[in-house]
């Protein structure tokens, strides 16, 4: 048995900034990712825990922690001194880097339906561990990441509707992402990172973007050459151009 990759590498090279990524189906049946790094591959498994294992008999640690807080509330009644600590919320946070991973990778092979499924995968968990971790600092210590995957998220929803002509779905769509992240500081009162979150400024750039790849309806078309009457102050057009608003806007 040979451990050199050198053969798997030959014709896929690393690209410094960008993420190279490919998907294909195992030995074991299973349908794999691989992830081109600057000194090899990461392989993952395409459903389930990226690396197949299998904490404590769990598909996940996030599932055997939810296996112990059902233990917790069917014997005590409630889940009062249920608590993560280090170590667990440790275990929580190495998993999750896991679906990171992932997601990148179905994100570039345009698999934006399972992005959508690894990003909220991740915010479940870092939702279950701001509850339930013994300290505010650990419960922040993955709840700092949140702003992430939420742009990410939303970033697959309006690829995905871009990618389908359907811009006013991803105009939407990202500015519901921009709400989320912005509701999400007010939540977890630091709204003072508000105007310094680059996962916001990168969302507000991407919706100008977006509009601006949008089609204009033809009421869009008419308030456009309205204002453009206006402007060079050809009233007689204006007039004219309102009369074809007042009448499209009657038979809609």
């Amino acid at each position: 048995m040979s451990f050199d990759i050198s053969d798997l590498l030959v014709g896929w090279d690393y690209q410094p900034g960008q993420v190279v990524a490919r998907r294909f189906r195992g030995k074991d049946g299973q349908e794999k990712v691989q992830l081109r790094v600057d000194l090899g591959i990461l392989q993952m498994n395409a459903m389930g825990r990226p690396d197949g294992r299998r904490p404590m008999g769990h598909e996940s640690w996030h599932d055997f922690h939810l296996d112990r807080l059902k233990k917790h509330v069917e014997s005590k009644g409630d889940d009062d001194d249920f608590f993560l600590d280090s170590e667990a919320c440790g275990k929580l946070q190495q998993e999750s880097i896991q679906y990171h991973h992932r997601y990148i990778c179905f994100f570039q092979l345009e698999d934006f339906a399972s992005v959508e499924r690894d990003c909220e995968r991740n915010l479940k968990v870092f939702e279950f561990v701001a509850e339930y971790a013994e300290s505010d600092e650990l419960a922040w210590s993955l709840l700092q990441f949140a702003p992430q995957l939420l742009m990410m998220r939303t970033r697959a929803r309006g690829t995905s509707a871009v990618k389908r002509k359907r811009f006013t779905a991803a105009v939407r769509a990202v500015e519901e992402g921009i709400e989320e992240l912005e509701a999400f500081y007010r939540d977890n009162e630091r709204e003072d990172l508000v105007d310094n979150s680059g996962e916001i400024s990168s969302l507000r750039f991407w919706l100008e973007e977006v509009r601006q790849r949008k089609p204009l309806t033809q009421l869009e078309k008419l308030q456009r050459a309205l204002d453009e009457a206006i402007s060079v102050e050809d009233y007689e057009r204006a007039a004219k151009v309102r009369d074809q608003m007042r009448k499209l806007q009657a038979s809609e």
